[in-house]
């Protein structure tokens, strides 16, 4: 049954450059393997690895004085080590990081087009900007380049494992500082190792697919035939994964990358480059400031990543609990209703204490206005009195006069 899988891959996903784009040849007067046609640098080491399914495959270690991780990048399969080389030393340089790398498939036959786009992409890669310090190391599968062997699902398990285990061994690298690149069919291997790897830093899968067959056809369930089953091994990872995809994808599609995002354990703010195709992506400016941040991040160690997560957690929590709050306000809210229903009681009160004290003042205002107005009356009598009185004067007066007259 496996070998019905690997042949069924060799024949429909598989596509080395042929000729290689290269040649391995070694410094007569060093010993050292070089990649002809390009010039020897001191930074950069050419590498052939065993593999335990007897091959061998060739790697290249590009490394960078001030890096902090390691970057195991895995490619598409439409090119090789020669194809990629300037994109990898343009990584190395602008990323700073040491990289080793190599490639698996990418679904179908129309991929080999597209290698014409990653030769043209790769060729004008210097408009990437200088932002990381991350290894690099990069590597050829069985069957591509001057790798021996042929091009099969299982090859490439077991090529990817040689690579890994090189830099531990011979670059002293830690499962906790390595990043895992899969770019397209590369994202199969590179789950593959990292669903078996628990201490991983972190994964990038660029362009990714949920599945060889996934690619031909949308089919909702897993056969036994297909080849790289991303989309079962991905909820496996337990390490940070960013995912960048093209929308415009016209190779895999953009769903892949987004369902295998949604599989994650542990999401990364994807990347999904508007207008972005299969081969294109390192060409947006935003590629390399989203892959900087993410490099940042992984980069601090487990108990900040986790203090940053709480700090996040915390504001969340306390966010929440200022709903909580603000419920609770809105209750209290309703519960002011009674208490405004006692005010209004209270000014009732307040109200019939001063309607009686009105009725006092009024009372004592009739008191005063009767006590005047008998006062006036008083006057009027008095008034009257004198009156008689003076008529009766003026009597006497006119009798006295008649009298002695």
């Amino acid at each position: 049954m496996g070998g019905v899988t690997s042949s069924m891959a060799a024949k429909f996903a598989f596509f080395p450059p042929n000729p290689p784009s290269y040649k391995l040849v070694t410094d007569d007067l060093t010993g050292l393997l070089l990649l002809s046609p390009f010039p020897h640098r001191e930074n950069v080491e050419v590498l052939k690895l065993p593999t335990r399914r007897g091959t061998e495959i060739v790697a290249v270690y590009v490394r960078h004085p001030t890096a902090t991780s390691t970057l195991l990048y895995s490619h598409g399969n439409a090119a090789d080590l020669g194809q990629m080389y300037e994109l990898f030393i343009e990584l190395s340089i602008h990323l700073r990081v040491n990289l080793m790398g190599w490639q698996p498939f990418n679904g179908h036959k129309t991929i080999l087009d597209d290698s014409r786009k990653h030769s043209h992409a790769y060729k004008t890669s210097s408009h990437l900007q200088s932002i990381l310090i991350i290894k690099n190391k990069v590597y050829d599968y069985s069957g591509y380049g001057q790798s021996s062997g042929k091009p099969s699902e299982q090859n490439t398990y077991a090529d990817i494992e040689a690579v890994y285990k090189c830099l531990e061994e011979s670059y002293g690298a830690k499962q906790e500082d390595i990043i895992l690149y899969g770019q397209s069919v590369g994202s199969g291997p590179t789950l593959d190792l990292a669903a078996r790897l628990p201490q991983l830093r972190a994964v990038v899968l660029h362009s990714p697919i949920l599945s060889g067959l996934r690619v031909m056809y949308p089919v909702k369930r897993t056969y036994w035939f297909d080849i790289y089953k991303n989309i079962d091994k991905i909820p496996l990872v337990n390490c940070p994964v960013l995912i960048i995809h093209g929308t415009s994808d016209e190779v895999v599609d953009c769903s892949h990358g987004k369902q295998l995002w949604e599989l994650c354990k542990e999401k990364y703010e994807p990347l999904w480059l508007k207008g972005g195709n299969h081969c294109d992506l390192e060409l947006y400016p935003e590629y390399i400031r989203h892959l900087k941040k993410f490099v940042s991040t992984v980069e601090k160690s487990p108990s900040q990543r986790n203090s940053s997560r709480r700090s996040m957690d915390q504001f969340e929590q306390s966010r929440r609990s200022t709903d909580v709050f603000e419920v609770s306000r809105k209750s209290t809210d309703r519960r002011e209703k009674p208490r405004q229903s006692t005010d209004r009681l209270e000014k009732q009160k307040n109200l019939s204490s001063n309607a009686d004290k009105l009725e006092k003042l009024r009372m004592s205002f009739d008191q005063m206005e009767r006590s005047r107005r008998s006062v006036d009356c008083h006057e009027k009598s008095r008034k009257s009195i004198d009156h008689q009185l003076e008529r009766a004067r003026k009597s006497v007066d006119r009798l006295e006069r008649i009298r002695t007259g």
